[in-house]
């Protein structure tokens, strides 16, 4: 088991050496981030998506808006960066917001003395509840998780978060259950709830016992003033950011091109070829690589089924498409594990293989 360690090891005296100030700020801190983002862009941007119903369209390879145009007769390279630009574009808000809140959360959480249960179970839970009004995709949801695992959360904490926040949103969930018949919507709820609380216990079960404990940027002194806590809690942050940074920016830029490249060289005509066994698997395959952001696999699932694609693969798309990415699972494999990535990647791809090939049958 590969974890990225820092220089200093976060123990539980350390964090019971801060002071209920550092904690109040560092609180206040998530509080103000959170409460902008959400109030000011995120929530009103879904509830703006749920509003448009069977209206709503997506304008870009992998956005739902476009600052430059992509034609296919333009060359491969110009339409990489382009995709790429219009991808960087429709995430800069919710980038900005995950690269904040994952130190701030780190800074908050490194200072509690219990950051995890006993029982994987409730730490499942917990990660769950606390991922489903996050309301970030699952790119944006990578730095967080980045920083909720140094903090000394549990795994299975970790990727409940990261399938929660994308997935079981109530907002998504209601576009969901309104675009689409009931059977496929209960489908794709009953492939996250597997990847939530099958797989996220079950394979934290196999973590070993020394990597448990994860590894943090920061440590603590006593704060007995305001100011000694101000300043403590800024340091924190500061260091926190700089760990979460130095590791997902340059994976979050590495996630665009491939993102904009596997897109752009696929056949446009892709979705609309008869239904095999072998194009499910492939659809499946990319749509969990792909970066894209929060709601578009709702999007881009009904569009689809709507210009005649066929239900098998409507039904893969809307199952693996924005659960996970290439960029949530890069921080994943350099945070956490390389084999926890892999296997978080071949689950998805099975679970839309599965519901592709039960939609085959069925429809």
């Amino acid at each position: 088991m590969s974890v990225q360690a820092s220089a200093l090891n976060l123990s539980p005296s350390a964090a019971s050496a801060s002071s209920w100030r550092s904690r109040s700020l560092a609180i206040l801190l998530i509080v103000a981030i959170a409460g902008i983002f959400w109030v000011d862009s995120r929530y009103p941007a879904l509830l703006k998506r749920y509003r448009s119903g069977a209206a709503i369209k997506a304008s870009g390879a992998l956005t739902f808006g476009a600052v430059y145009p992509v034609d296919r007769s333009m060359p491969l390279p110009t339409r990489m960066f382009r995709t790429t630009v219009n991808w960087l574009d429709a995430n800069r808000i919710g980038m900005t917001f995950s690269f904040l809140f994952g130190p701030a959360a780190l800074t908050l959480i490194a200072m509690l003395p219990r950051r995890r249960s006993s029982s994987r179970y409730l730490n499942t839970l917990f990660g769950a509840t606390a991922g489903a009004p996050l309301a970030v995709c699952t790119n944006c949801v990578a730095p967080i998780v980045r920083g909720l695992y140094a903090s000394g959360v549990s795994t299975e904490s970790v990727l409940a978060t990261m399938f929660a926040s994308p997935a079981l949103n109530v907002i998504v969930l209601a576009m969901t259950f309104a675009l689409f018949p009931v059977s496929v919507a209960l489908v794709k709820l009953a492939t996250v709830l597997f990847l939530i609380f099958v797989f996220a216990p079950l394979v934290s079960s196999r973590e070993k016992s020394a990597a448990a404990a994860a590894a943090c940027p920061i440590t603590f002194t006593v704060a007995e003033t305001w100011a000694q806590a101000f300043s403590n809690v800024v340091r924190s942050f500061l260091k926190s950011f700089w760990y979460v940074f130095r590791v997902a920016f340059p994976l979050m830029i590495l996630a665009a091109l491939l993102g904009a490249l596997v897109i752009e060289i696929l056949p446009a005509q892709l979705l609309l070829a008869p239904v095999t066994i072998g194009g499910i698997v492939l659809v499946a395959l990319v749509s969990a690589f792909l970066p894209v952001p929060m709601a578009f696999d709702v999007a881009i699932a009904y569009i689809a089924m709507t210009k005649g694609v066929p239900l098998p693969y409507v039904v893969t798309v809307l199952c693996t498409l924005g659960i996970v990415s290439v960029f949530s699972l890069s921080v994943v494999g350099k945070s956490i594990s390389w084999k926890i990535a892999a296997a978080a990647y071949s689950t998805v791809v099975a679970l839309g293989t599965l519901a592709g090939l039960l939609a085959r049958a069925f429809s």
